[in-house]
């Protein structure tokens, strides 16, 4: 069986990305129409890319998924659970327990990170456009990772190996995981692929 679960993910109203809102979102507009919603609606807005002017709002940090339970008692009936789509819906919990929504787009590799460690998972799987992880990217000097450790990934972050937006939340999201209990090991590589990369035989792994 087959289940999706629409899923709320619990964010802090306070998040500071809530004072700097870098995710662009909706159609796209002309710098007029866009400068007109700012101040009839108090948008903000950005250039996106050079194809024209978007809606950005923020990125806050994952801390809880709301259907937590229900995903596990699903996969623990052995269905195949489609969660966390897009990162999931982003909530506030109010005082009064209530959840409130947010104007918000949480990083779905972030959120898929939360919930592999909250379901106590052994591996997660990350799936893309590339093979493995590279430094150097599109450079002469380009090299391909086999394997990376949380430190060695760090240092790379460190050095701006990682593009924002693109990989950097990817390997993020593998060392927080990697990190989060001894055994568990986090895989990148590309999606037709995953069948070599979980035998070992392709993509990047991330283990302590």
């Amino acid at each position: 069986g087959v289940a999706t679960v629409l899923t709320q993910v619990v964010v802090e109203g306070d998040d500071p990305a809530f004072q700097h809102p870098t995710k662009p979102i909706g159609a796209f507009m002309s710098k007029e129409e866009a400068e007109k919603m700012a101040r009839e609606k108090g948008w903000h807005i950005a250039e996106d890319a050079g194809r024209g002017w978007r809606q950005v709002v923020a990125s806050p940090k994952p801390l809880a998924v709301v259907e937590l339970t229900t995903i596990r008692a699903l996969a623990e009936a052995d269905n195949v659970v489609i969660a966390c789509g897009g990162g999931g819906i982003p909530v506030i919990a109010t005082d009064h327990h209530h959840l409130k929504g947010a104007a918000a787009v949480i990083d779905k590799d972030l959120a898929s990170e939360l919930l592999a460690e909250h379901l106590d998972a052994d591996m997660l799987i990350i799936l893309t456009a590339v093979e493995k992880v590279a430094v150097n990217f599109n450079k002469p000097n380009q090299k391909w990772l086999d394997a990376l450790t949380p430190e060695e990934a760090r240092t790379y972050i460190g050095e701006g190996q990682f593009a924002p937006g693109s990989m950097l939340p990817k390997v993020e999201a593998a060392v927080k995981f990697a990190e989060s209990k001894p055994g568990r090991t986090a895989l990148i590589t590309l999606l037709e692929k995953a069948r070599d990369g979980i035998d070992g035989k392709t993509g990047t792994r991330i283990a302590c």
